[in-house]
C-alpha cells in the first residue's frame, strides 16, 4: 500500500492545493528558516531519535531538521510540496556531506508504505496542509506500531497565532482552508488523532525568534522570504501594503524584549508526540 483512501479532490480544493504551492514556493524558505534553526534544534533534541532510526521529516522546508537528525546518524526522508524547498535541502545535504532523501511530496498523500518510519515528524509544516483529517491519517499510517509522530504547531494564542490574526484582517484565508492554529489546540489535536493511536501527549513551548535588526526590519524580511507574507503583500495594493506592515511592525514591537535595535520574540507552539498502536 502507499497511500492512504484519500478524500475525492473537488475542483475547488485541487485550485486551493495549487494555490498552497505556488505560495510556499514564493520567496525563499531555506533562507528565510536561518534564524528559526536554533528552535528547530531544540525540538529535534528533545525527540532524541536515535542512530538508525527511520524517520519522516513532512513539510519539511529545506531540511533544517531533517539535516542535522541525518548528521547524526538518523535515516531521513523528507518531503515537501515546494519543489524549491526540496532542492534547496538536497543542495545543503550535497554540501554538508549528510545522506538524506528528499522528495516532493503532500502530507496528505504521502507516497510510502504503511508502517515505512519508525519515527514521523513535522515543524511548523504539515499544519498547514487544507485537510488537516487527512494529513492525521497519513502521519498514522505511515508510522510502525510502536513508533512516534511527533509535530509542533503554533497555538492559536501565541505570537504567531497572532500575526496570522492580524493578516488575516487584510487578507482573508480561502474558505476551503481549515485554520491552521487549530492544530495548536489540544483538543483539536486529541480527536485528530483518536483513531490509531495508543496515547497522545502534548506540552507547550516557547520557540525563540531572534533577529539582528528591528521590528520594521523583521517584517521586510517576512515580506521578501516568507512566501505566505511575501503573497499577502503581493496581493493588496500600496494602500493595503501599508496597512498591514504597520500592524505587523507595531505587533513584532509590542512583543519585543530587545532593548538594543535587534528582535527577539518568543512565540508559543504545542508539542504534541503521539505513540502509534
Amino acid at each position: 500500500m502507499t497511500a492512504t483512501a484519500t478524500a475525492p479532490l473537488t475542483p475547488d480544493m485541487a485550485a486551493l492545493k495549487a494555490r498552497l504551492k505556488a505560495v510556499w514556493m514564493a520567496g525563499n524558505y531555506g533562507h528565510f528558516a536561518t534564524y528559526l534553526e536554533p528552535g528547530a534544534l531544540e525540538f529535534l533534541n528533545r525527540l532524541g531519535p536515535e542512530p538508525g532510526t527511520r524517520m519522516l521529516d513532512v513539510a519539511c522546508g529545506a531540511g533544517q531538521i531533517a539535516i542535522p537528525a541525518a548528521r547524526a546518524g538518523v535515516r531521513v526522508t523528507g518531503i515537501d510540496i515546494a519543489t524549491n524547498a526540496i532542492e534547496a535541502a538536497r543542495s545543503r545535504a550535497k554540501a554538508e556531506g549528510v545522506e538524506a532523501r528528499f522528495e516532493e511530496g503532500d502530507a496528505e498523500m504521502i507516497a510510502y508504505e504503511d508502517a515505512a518510519f519508525d519515527l514521523v515528524v513535522s515543524l511548523i509544516g504539515a499544519m498547514f496542509a487544507p485537510r488537516p483529517e487527512q494529513v492525521a491519517a497519513e502521519l498514522v499510517r505511515v508510522c510502525r506500531p510502536g513508533g512516534r509522530i511527533a509535530m509542533a504547531n503554533w497555538t492559536p494564542e501565541g505570537f504567531v497565532g497572532q500575526m496570522f490574526k492580524a493578516i488575516g484582517k487584510h487578507v482573508p484565508p480561502p474558505p476551503l482552508m481549515a485554520p491552521p492554529v487549530k492544530w495548536g489546540d489540544e483538543a483539536t489535536v486529541r480527536e485528530r488523532f483518536r483513531e490509531g493511536v495508543a496515547k497522545v501527549e502534548t506540552r507547550k513551548h516557547l520557540y525563540p525568534m531572534r533577529y539582528p535588526f528591528p521590528p520594521g526590519d523583521v517584517v521586510d524580511f517576512f515580506q521578501t522570504y516568507y512566501g505566505p507574507l511575501n503573497r499577502a503583500f503581493a496581493s493588496l495594493d500600496s494602500d493595503g501594503q501599508m496597512a498591514l506592515h504597520q500592524d505587523l511592525e507595531q505587533l513584532w514591537a509590542d512583543h519585543n524584549r530587545a532593548q538594543d535595535g535587534t528582535t527577539d520574540v518568543d512565540a508559543e507552539y504545542l508539542e504534541v508526540v503521539a505513540l502509534r498502536k
